[in-house]
C-alpha cells in the first residue's frame, strides 16, 4: 500500500477526495518509471517476439500512468487552478519525452516490426490485426525510421508543442475570466430575460459590486447577445469575446498560433508528409487535404446561395425593425432571434420552462433505455472533484454493470468553456475480465437561481444530447484492447454517435418523455414541437457557411507551409473571404482563441463535424424509416458502431449498420438546402 500518494495505490474509481495537488507530479514521475520498466521487460525478453509478448504487452503497458494523467488533465480542464496549470507545464514535456522514448526505441521497434512482418502467419482475428497495424503505424508515422539526429529534432518539437498548446488554453481561460461587463443602469437591461438578470445580480453580489455583471462564459454571453436591446453593450461584449488572446499583452496568443502551426508543419515534413493536414488525414476517413477541400467546396456551393439570401432577409428585417443600415456581427444573434420569433412565433424563453435540466437528464436516460435497454441510477458513494458533479451507475437489462457515469453541468472559474466528453477509465478485457469504463461529460449550463431551477435553452438541450451520444459510445464499448475501445476511432467518425442523438430532440415521440413545464408538469404542447421542427432549418445556410468557415480556417493553418505567415489576422481574413457575410471586425481574431484546433484534438479535423453530419443524417433516416425507437435499428447501431470502437475501418462498420455507404442528400434535405 502507498499511504502517502493515493494516485499510486490501486484504485478503481478516481480517489478525488484523497488527492492533493502536490500528489500529481510525483505520481506522474513514478508512473513514467513504472511504464518504462514494463517497456524494458518487453525489450529484454529473450524469447522470439510474438503478438502476445510484444504487441499485447505494449498495449497493456503504462496503465497506471494513463489513469493518473487522465485524472490530472481532466481536472486541468474542469477544475483547474494556478498550481495545477504550473504542474501541467512541468509534466507535459516529461510525458512528451516518455512517449517519444517509446516510439523512438529502436530495440522495441525491431520487435514490433518482426511481429508485423510475420502477421500473415499469425492467425489473428480482425481486432488483433487492427491493433498490430496501429502499433506498427504508431512507430513508423512518428519517427521510428528516422536517423538519430532527426529523432532528437522530433523530440524537441514535441516538447515545445506540448508546452505551447497548454499555454494557448491557459490564455483563453484567463481572458474569459478577466472580462466583465458591469451594468449599473437598469435601463441597460432592456430585453434580457429575468433568469439572466438574476444570475448577473448574483455575480455582482458575489464580487461585492453594485448592479449586474455579465461575463464571457457561455450561459451569460450567449443570451446577452441574443436578447440585449442595447446595441452598444452587445458590441462591447462581442468585441471582448472575439478578441480573446488578441490584445498584444501577456495573454496574447498570436505568437503561440504561429509557433504551433510552424512546429506542426516541421514535424510533418520531418516524417515525410507535405503538411500537418496530410499527416493527420492519412488516418481519417477523408484521407487527404484535397478530399477535405473538395468536401468543403461542394458544401459551400450548396450553402452559400442560401446563406446570402438569408443574410439579405436579415438585413431587411433589421432595417425595417430598427433602421439598422449595416448589420454587424454583434447584431447577428439578436436579429436572428427576433426574426425567428416573427416567422415561427418561437422564443427560446418560452421553451426554457419545458427544459428543466433534471428532466432533460431523465429524458436522455429514457431515450438510452428505450434504444439500448440501459438503466441509470444516481449514486452518492463515488468520489467527486466538485460538489456540482453527479454520479450514476449504468446497468443493462440483466442488471450487469455497463459503466460509471460522471456529469458536470455548470460553469466555474476553473473550468474551460464549451462541452466535452472524457474518460477516466477505458473499457478493456484483461485477465479474462471485461473492465467496464468510467465516462464523464462536462458542460456549461446556467445554474439554478433563487427563483427557478436550471432551465436549458433548446440549443443547450441538443448540446446535452450530443455529449451524451459520445458518452454512449464510451459506455457501450465492448472490445478487448483499450486503444481500440469506445471513442478511439477516426476523428471524422467520432462525431457520428454524438450528432445522431441530437435528432431525438426534434421528435415529438421523444420530447413528450421529458419536455415538461417545471411548474405545472404540462407536456410541451404539440404546437411548440411543430414550431421547433419548422425552425430546425432556420438560417441553416448561414449556420452551414459558419461551420465551413471554421473548417477552412483550420485547413488554412494546417494544409500549408505556414512559415511565410507573419500576420495572424490577415491570414485569417483571407481564409474567411469565401464565406464572409458580415463586415470584418478589425479588433477581433478567431484563431487566437480557436481552442478546438490549437489546444484540443481537432487540428486538420474541424471539417469532421460536417463530415459526420452526412453520416448522422443518413443514419437517422434509417431510424425514421423503421421508427425512432426501433429496437432492430438500435441493436444494429449498437452492434456495429457503438460497441466496436476502432476495431474495423469506420466505413466498414457504417456499411455493416446501414447496408450501404452514406448519401449526402439526407443532410442537404434536412438542412433545407435541397428539396425533399
Amino acid at each position: 500500500m502507498n499511504n502517502i500518494n493515493p494516485l499510486l495505490d490501486k484504485f478503481d474509481t478516481a480517489p478525488f477526495s484523497k488527492i492533493k495537488t502536490e500528489h500529481f507530479k510525483p505520481a506522474i514521475l513514478e508512473g513514467i518509471k513504472l511504464a518504462n520498466k514494463e517497456i524494458d521487460s518487453i525489450v529484454k525478453l529473450e524469447e522470439e517476439s510474438n503478438f502476445e509478448n510484444t504487441i499485447e504487452a505494449l498495449e497493456f503497458s503504462g496503465k497506471q500512468l494513463d489513469r493518473i494523467t487522465s485524472i490530472f488533465f481532466n481536472l486541468n480542464s474542469a477544475e483547474t487552478n494556478e498550481e495545477i496549470q504550473r504542474i501541467a507545464h512541468e509534466v507535459s514535456p516529461l510525458l512528451s519525452e516518455f512517449k517519444n522514448d517509446v516510439i523512438l526505441n529502436k530495440a522495441l521497434f525491431t520487435k514490433v516490426k518482426q511481429v508485423y512482418t510475420n502477421k500473415e502467419k499469425l492467425g489473428l482475428n480482425a481486432e488483433q490485426e487492427m491493433l498490430l497495424d496501429n502499433k506498427y503505424k504508431a512507430f513508423t508515422r512518428n519517427g521510428a525510421n528516422l536517423p538519430e539526429d532527426k529523432k532528437n529534432e522530433l523530440r524537441d518539437i514535441d516538447k515545445k508543442l506540448s508546452a505551447l498548446t497548454l499555454k494557448f488554453g491557459e490564455n483563453v481561460l484567463a481572458e474569459t475570466n478577466r472580462f466583465e461587463l458591469q451594468v449599473t443602469n437598469e435601463a441597460d437591461l432592456a430585453g434580457l430575460p429575468d433568469h439572466l438578470i438574476e444570475e448577473a445580480a448574483a455575480v455582482a453580489n458575489q464580487k461585492n459590486k453594485e448592479g449586474w455583471i455579465f461575463t464571457l462564459e457561455y450561459p451569460s454571453y450567449i443570451p446577452f447577445m441574443k436578447y440585449s436591446q442595447n446595441r452598444e453593450l452587445r458590441k462591447k461584449m462581442a468585441l471582448a469575446f472575439g478578441a480573446k488572446g488578441f490584445h498584444n499583452d501577456e495573454l496574447d496568443n498570436q505568437k503561440n498560433v504561429l509557433e504551433i502551426a510552424n512546429l506542426r508543419f516541421k514535424r510533418a515534413k520531418l516524417l515525410g508528409f507535405n503538411s500537418h493536414a496530410a499527416f493527420v488525414l492519412e488516418e481519417r476517413m477523408a484521407e487527404t487535404p484535397e478530399k477535405v477541400d473538395t468536401f468543403l467546396e461542394e458544401l459551400l456551393e450548396k450553402a452559400k446561395p442560401a446563406a446570402q439570401k438569408e443574410f439579405k432577409e436579415l438585413e431587411s428585417f433589421a432595417k425595417e425593425l430598427d433602421h439598422i443600415d449595416h448589420l454587424e456581427k454583434w447584431d447577428a444573434a439578436y436579429y436572428q432571434e427576433k426574426l425567428k420569433q416573427k416567422l415561427f412565433d418561437l422564443d427560446d424563453e418560452v421553451l426554457k420552462p419545458y427544459f428543466q435540466l433534471e428532466k432533460v437528464i431523465d429524458g436522455v436516460f429514457t431515450v438510452a433505455n428505450k434504444l439500448y435497454e440501459l438503466h441509470f441510477t444516481e449514486v452518492f458513494d463515488i468520489d467527486k472533484y466538485h460538489p456540482d458533479v453527479k454520479t450514476y451507475r449504468v446497468s443493462n437489462k440483466d442488471e450487469e454493470e455497463v459503466a460509471l457515469f460522471y456529469a458536470d453541468f455548470h460553469p466555474r472559474a476553473g473550468k474551460r468553456d464549451g462541452a466535452w466528453m472524457t474518460v477516466y477509465k477505458s473499457q478493456e478485457v484483461s485477465n479474462n475480465k471485461n473492465e467496464r469504463p468510467h465516462i464523464s461529460i462536462v458542460c456549461n449550463f446556467s445554474k439554478p437561481s433563487k427563483t427557478s431551477p436550471s432551465l436549458l435553452t433548446f440549443n443547450e438541450v441538443t448540446t446535452l444530447f450530443h455529449e451524451f451520444g459520445h458518452a454512449l459510445h464510451g459506455m457501450l464499448a465492448n472490445t478487448t484492447y483499450p486503444s481500440l475501445s469506445g471513442t478511439s476511432v477516426y476523428w471524422d467518425f467520432v462525431e457520428l454517435p454524438s450528432q445522431i442523438l441530437e435528432n431525438w430532440c426534434y421528435e415529438p415521440e421523444a420530447l413528450k418523455l421529458f419536455a415538461k413545464h417545471y411548474k405545472t408538469g404540462e407536456v410541451i404542447p404539440q404546437e411548440l414541437v411543430d414550431k421547433i421542427k419548422k425552425a430546425a432549418s432556420f438560417h441553416e445556410g448561414m449556420a452551414t457557411l459558419r461551420q465551413i468557415s471554421f473548417g477552412k480556417l483550420d485547413m488554412s493553418w494546417h494544409a500549408i507551409n505556414p512559415q511565410f505567415v507573419t500576420d495572424v489576422k490577415a491570414h485569417e481574413d483571407e481564409a474567411f473571404a469565401p464565406t464572409k457575410l458580415y463586415p470584418n471586425v478589425q479588433e477581433n481574431c478567431m484563431s487566437t482563441s480557436f481552442s478546438h484546433i490549437f489546444q484540443g484534438g481537432y487540428s486538420a479535423g474541424y471539417y469532421s463535424y460536417k463530415w459526420a453530419e452526412v453520416l448522422d443524417a443518413d443514419a437517422f433516416e434509417y431510424f425514421q424509416e423503421k421508427g425512432i425507437f426501433s429496437k432492430e435499428v438500435a441493436q444494429k447501431f449498437k452492434d456495429h458502431v457503438l460497441s466496436q470502437g476502432g476495431t474495423k475501418h469506420p466505413m466498414d462498420l457504417y456499411k455493416l449498420f446501414r447496408g450501404k455507404e452514406p448519401q449526402p442528400d439526407a443532410l442537404l434535405k434536412r438542412a433545407g438546402l435541397i428539396k425533399k
